[in-house]
C-alpha cells in the first residue's frame, strides 16, 4: 500500500464558476503508479467546493451555480463582515472533497461524470490536493 499527494493549481477567472480538474486529477492518479485504490480531491478553501457530476452539457453547470444563487443568494443579512458570507455557505452545500475510485490506474468515472472545482468568491488561484491510495 502506498499514498501520493499532488497540488493543482487552478486560476478561477469570476466571481462564481465551476472548473472541471478531471484531467488534472487524472494525470495525478497516472502519476502516483497506483493501480487500484482510491483518490481524494479536496480543496483547501472555505470559499470553493468539490464535486462530482456531468461533464457533457454546460448547461448543468449553469443551472448548478443559478440555482445556488437563489437559494443563498450574494445579499442578505449575513453577519460575516468580508462581504462573501453566501460563499461560505455554499461551499459547505458543495463539499470539500470528493473520493473517486482507482481502477487500472486511472479513476474510474461514469461515461457522463467529471471532476469540478466550485468558485464561489473569484476571481482567485485556488489549490486542490490529491490524494491517491492503493497498491
Amino acid at each position: 500500500m502506498s499514498a501520493h499527494r499532488a497540488r493543482l493549481t487552478i486560476s478561477t477567472r469570476s466571481r462564481t464558476t465551476t472548473v472541471d480538474v478531471t484531467s488534472g486529477v487524472r494525470e495525478a492518479v497516472r502519476a502516483s503508479g497506483v493501480a487500484d485504490g482510491i483518490c481524494v480531491v479536496s480543496t483547501r478553501h472555505t470559499t470553493t467546493g468539490v464535486f462530482l457530476n456531468e461533464n457533457a452539457d454546460p448547461a448543468v453547470q449553469r443551472d448548478l451555480l443559478s440555482h445556488l444563487d437563489a437559494l443563498v443568494p450574494r445579499s442578505g443579512a449575513f453577519q460575516h463582515a468580508e462581504g462573501n458570507a453566501d460563499a461560505h455557505i455554499k461551499s459547505v452545500l458543495v463539499g470539500s472533497s470528493v473520493t473517486l475510485p482507482v481502477q487500472d490506474g486511472d479513476i474510474d468515472l461514469g461515461t457522463w461524470q467529471g471532476v469540478y472545482l466550485a468558485e464561489f468568491d473569484g476571481p482567485r488561484e485556488r489549490h486542490l490536493i490529491v490524494t491517491v491510495v492503493g497498491s
